[in-house]
């Protein structure tokens, strides 16, 4: 395998984090442009415990909603995974839409921008969009038809962040038709996994479920919404696949989605993490709480065609690991 000098953008968070190890693994030469919003330098820490990149020379703390801070990173650069934006759990989400969508527009527009003008053209770039892109309307619940790219336009999207993710996707393909650069965009379905935040403020679901059922009885086990909202739920070692395999054969190829063609219920991943908590814990809903789309999943035909990818991390595997990092973590605060 050919090495490559590769830049991933929001490289320090859960998905990014991920991906650099195995980049790393492969033999490549990462850096990594992180503003630490949420990830954590922690998280490019090997097995051993040391950095898996050069954190003094390949780590750049730099906020890319600032036009032309990625200018100076994109000497040598052979390719970027640009994963960087703002994203949360659905309060703050939905709570924050205007900020939500003029942070993830002037990023994405940001690097975007500077990758088109950059005078030795990168070999590829690839964009991760989200399924929070696609219409609200076709996302009607967990017996929803799987959603296919086509299905993307006309828009309408239910949020601010699903806007602009859209907004990145398409000044993407755009610099693809003018400039020449192989663009490859994934629209991630409900990704899960280690490392994970799990703030009360900013986690997203299955983490902060699994806070709960941790910290119960000290915390009630309040799950928010009805519980019978659904999401594809991929596990991040699934999307890692893709990334890579969309850097080796997703060019050109339009949108791509990346999830399970299942939707699971909200209601369904509260008792699976209650019983892997093996506590007597008895589900409370607040309905007060934002829940979303009804439901969604994905008609992943496109990916296994382009990719060869499918899902393979079982959701009850994925849950438990997840609850144990948790539990650990949380241990590990308790006895600062």
């Amino acid at each position: 395998m050919n090495r490559h000098n590769i830049l991933v953008t929001g490289g320090a968070g859960m998905i990014g984090s991920n991906l650099v190890k195995r980049l790393v693994q492969q033999g490549h030469n990462v850096s990594v442009a992180d503003n630490l919003w949420r990830g954590k330098t922690e998280y490019l820490l090997g097995n051993d415990g040391n950095p898996v990149i050069d954190l003094d020379r390949n780590f750049h703390n730099i906020d890319l909603s600032l036009a032309d801070t990625l200018d100076p990173l994109l000497e040598n650069i052979d390719y970027i995974y640009h994963l960087a934006d703002i994203v949360a759990g659905i309060e703050y989400v939905f709570r924050n839409q205007g900020s939500v969508f003029r942070q993830n527009f002037l990023i994405n527009s940001n690097v975007i921008n500077s990758v088109r003008k950059h005078p030795h053209p990168v070999k590829g770039f690839i964009y991760v969009g989200t399924a929070c892109s696609f219409p609200a309307s076709l996302q009607t619940g967990v017996d929803a038809a799987p959603l296919k790219e086509e299905d993307q336009y006309p828009a309408e999207p239910e949020s601010g962040y699903g806007w602009s993710k859209l907004m990145g996707e398409y000044e993407a393909f755009l610099m693809e038709s003018e400039t020449g650069v192989p663009v490859s965009v994934l629209s991630l379905h409900n990704v899960y996994g280690t490392p994970s935040d799990y703030d009360e403020l900013s986690g997203q679901v299955i983490p902060s479920l699994a806070r709960k059922a941790i910290r119960y009885p000290d915390e009630p086990f309040v799950v928010w919404g009805s519980g019978s909202q659904g999401r594809a739920f991929v596990h991040v070692d699934d999307i890692v696949d893709a990334l890579i395999a969309a850097r080796e054969k997703g060019f050109g190829k339009g949108v791509i989605q990346i999830g399970p063609d299942v939707c699971t219920s909200i209601r369904e991943i509260a008792e699976a993490i209650v019983e892997i908590s093996g506590k007597n814990i008895d589900l409370q809903y607040d309905t007060s709480k934002p829940e979303g789309d009804p439901g969604r999943c994905a008609n992943y035909s496109k990916a296994q065609k382009e990719l060869g990818w499918q899902p393979r991390v079982d959701l009850r595997d994925g849950l438990a690991r997840l609850y144990d990092w948790i539990s650990n973590s949380i241990e590990r605060e308790q006895q600062k």
